[in-house]
């Protein structure tokens, strides 16, 4: 069994820009809703959570950073990375579509994040652990809210039901990556750096029948699964969502304010 001295730091560090970039990624499509929720608690609400997912972000980044020791910090990362450095999950990056779109792509992944922050609050890494455990209370609470409005709007009108359905038959095809594993994975879990991704869709299978079943909705069939976001092929969505995020530091370089 490796151990995590035996660990490439370029690996760590790649595992760890995994784990921030859906985050940031997630975190920037949700506060493109400030200012445009549909109630102003819930414009409130979605604000929070986008900060928390940055805020996750940077604690990843800032350790990333540690680890590789070239000198670059949690801006750098975030703003001076092309598309194809980029290592999101492509759910992360789809549009936000209308507020049944978004509360699916979010619940799905916070049902994701859940587990995923759990298995990691018992890393052989203490700083990741550390990051995971504080992690892992926001996203329960962000598994909570999406839950609750997928029940709202799957037992609502049938306005609601049939937009939320479309929506979650739509992004079923970015689920299987969430567990998709390749080498990085696996020498991260013999290092008992991070879990065996398939191991954690089990619990995920779990608690999204269980809403679903509350929302009276269908579970989608997994037709022509999308994946590539972890080794950098994205869709084209990610290069607008950058054209926005690195705007600045792309028009000026190295700026202080």
């Amino acid at each position: 069994m490796a151990t995590k001295t035996d660990i490439d730091r370029r690996d760590l560090t790649e595992y760890l820009l995994r784990l921030g970039d859906t985050s940031l990624i997630l975190g920037h499509r949700l506060s493109e809703w400030c200012g445009h929720g549909p109630v102003l608690e819930e414009d409130i609400a979605m604000s929070n959570i986008a900060l928390d997912l940055i805020g996750q972000a940077r604690l990843l980044y800032t350790y990333a950073g540690t680890v590789e020791g070239a000198g670059r910090d949690e801006d750098d990362f975030a703003f001076k990375r092309d598309v194809t450095e980029w290592k999101n999950l492509l759910l992360a990056e789809q549009p936000n579509g209308d507020f049944a779109a978004t509360m699916v792509r979010q619940f799905l992944i916070d049902c994701f994040h859940v587990e995923l922050y759990m298995a990691l609050s018992k890393s052989a890494d203490s700083e990741l652990a550390a990051i995971a455990a504080k992690s892992l209370k926001e996203v329960t609470y962000h598994r909570r809210h999406s839950g609750e409005w997928i029940i709202r709007m799957g037992d609502g009108t049938d306005e609601s039901k049939r937009r939320v359905q479309l929506a979650l038959d739509e992004h079923w095809i970015f689920v299987d990556e969430l567990f998709e594993t390749d080498a990085l994975d696996e020498a991260m879990t013999a290092a008992g750096i991070g879990p065996d991704l398939k191991s954690l869709r089990p619990a995920w299978d779990t608690m999204v029948d269980r809403v679903l079943a509350e929302a009276t909705l269908s579970r989608p069939e997994a037709e022509f699964p999308r994946s590539g976001g972890r080794s950098g092929a994205h869709s084209e969505y990610l290069g607008f969502i950058l054209s926005d995020l690195q705007f600045m530091q792309r028009a000026y370089p190295d700026m202080e304010w």
